[in-house]
């Protein structure tokens, strides 16, 4: 008897090994390349625990790679190596890069459809979804984080200099007015701006239903040509040049570098991404506000809509279907209302949902929080050609032109006329070489 029961405890023991090094059945890992850095990133990584935690099929993995430009060119140079990430944030000057990408990519729709997870492009907000869609009317990409321009102020800066803090300028010549007492009371950097093309040009001139670019700005063709030296927009930086002069506009370097001078509480005023809230939230020491880009209240047909910024997700091209269907089920957890609500208010971010915005306002949100909306209602407009957004090839190199020329006029080496001009003239060359390329 002994002997048997010895024989049954060691046959349980063995089947008991034998489970415990059976295969778990292992998760896909799905790869997903980013540039959000700071607040913004553990944003990001928050949203790949949640997604992780609430299935077990699969595991997204976000890798941080730097700007905006270099997780571009480090996806472009693992695509031909044949190691392509399956998610790829790309901001929204890269756009007709990406659609011209033909083999790399695969369009979100189909990526969808394939893996039978319900997508219904109506779902979003218009002025965002149309932008990253083809003109067939399939969508290319997935509308992620989608941010627009607005005006960030120093609640306190503008008490301490006898500005009514609730009620910040709207106008450029109310801003220019505001900037002159901050001065007057002491502040070193009234106003500064972080992305010099898009605040400055490419959302001004949709602010003010002008046009940045023929064609549509692009949306209508890729032989569309800059346009953007006009008379207001020459008028405007004409305007910058003597504020800089002035010492009410610093400027303050390239890309979103600012923003960090105006967090610090360096400089009062800044235009800039609304999603610059998450980070003045958490950061600043101060109160902040928000209000609209200011315009020229002489220009007919001004205020219109400001233009698409932030970034989309492209899926790579190459991957197996199992990966895809990962990868369409983690896009419909981003687009679940509650899940799209909590992002627009962590980050300043606009709601990708029309869901999720109806489920911010019911909540009462905008109303506790005031100048959240400012992003939401800037872009809900209706359209024209000059402000339904700006799509140019090579439009990162533009962007490099226009920085490179702008900065000219803030030492003092060039007239603004004169910097737009080169600008608008070298740029043009960036798109007829685009042109060229994608005409075979």
């Amino acid at each position: 008897m002994k002997r048997m029961i010895s024989t049954i405890a060691a046959s349980a023991t063995l089947m008991l090994g034998a489970l415990a090094a059976a295969p778990v059945q292992a998760q896909t890992e799905i790869q997903w390349w980013h540039a959000m850095g700071g607040a913004l990133g553990e944003w990001v990584n928050d949203l790949a625990k949640d997604y992780n935690a609430s299935q077990k099929n699969y595991k997204v993995v976000p890798v941080f790679k730097g700007s905006y430009d270099e997780a571009m060119t480090a996806a472009v140079a693992a695509f031909r190596a044949g190691n392509a990430p399956h998610i790829l944030q790309v901001f929204e000057v890269g756009t007709a890069t990406m659609m011209a990408s033909k083999g790399a990519i695969v369009p979100v729709a189909d990526v969808m459809k394939q893996a039978g997870v319900k997508f219904d492009p109506a779902a979003y907000v218009p002025a965002v979804a149309g932008y990253y869609t083809a003109p067939n009317g399939e969508m290319l990409s997935f509308p992620f984080n989608s941010s627009t321009t607005v005006l960030h102020y120093n609640k306190d800066a503008f008490k301490a200099a006898g500005l009514n803090p609730e009620k910040p300028p709207v106008t450029w010549p109310e801003l220019i007015e505001a900037a002159a007492k901050l001065k007057a009371a002491g502040h070193q950097c009234p106003f500064t701006t972080s992305w010099i093309s898009w605040t400055q040009l490419e959302s001004f001139s949709a602010w003010h239903n002008t046009e940045f670019a023929t064609k549509g700005n692009g949306m209508q063709g890729i032989d569309a040509r800059l346009t953007f030296n006009g008379p207001l927009q020459t008028r405007h930086f004409e305007n910058l040049a003597k504020m800089s002069k002035d010492g009410l506009f610093v400027y303050k370097g390239r890309g979103n570098t600012p923003d960090g001078v105006f967090v610090s509480g360096e400089c009062a005023m800044i235009t800039g991404s609304s999603a610059l809230y998450g980070n003045v939230k958490r950061n600043a020491k101060f109160a902040g506000g928000i209000s609209t880009l200011p315009y020229y209240p002489d220009v007919p047909g001004a205020p219109q809509n400001t233009v698409i910024g932030g970034a989309s997700l492209w899926v790579m091209s190459g991957k197996k279907p199992d990966d895809y269907k990962g990868v369409a089920e983690f896009f419909a957890f981003l687009s679940r209302p509650e899940e799209a609500a909590k992002s627009h208010q962590r980050t300043g971010y606009l709601p990708l949902t029309i869901a999720s915005f109806e489920l911010t306002e019911k909540s009462g949100y905008y109303k506790n929080n005031p100048g959240t909306d400012v992003a939401v209602t800037q872009m809900i407009r209706k359209t024209t050609d000059n402000s339904r957004g700006i799509r140019l090839g090579n439009f990162v190199q533009i962007r490099t032109i226009i920085d490179e020329e702008t900065e000219q006029v803030w030492s003092g080496k060039k007239t603004a006329k004169q910097a737009l001009d080169s600008a608008v003239a070298r740029g043009n060359e960036q798109l007829e070489r685009f042109q060229k390329a994608n005409s075979r």
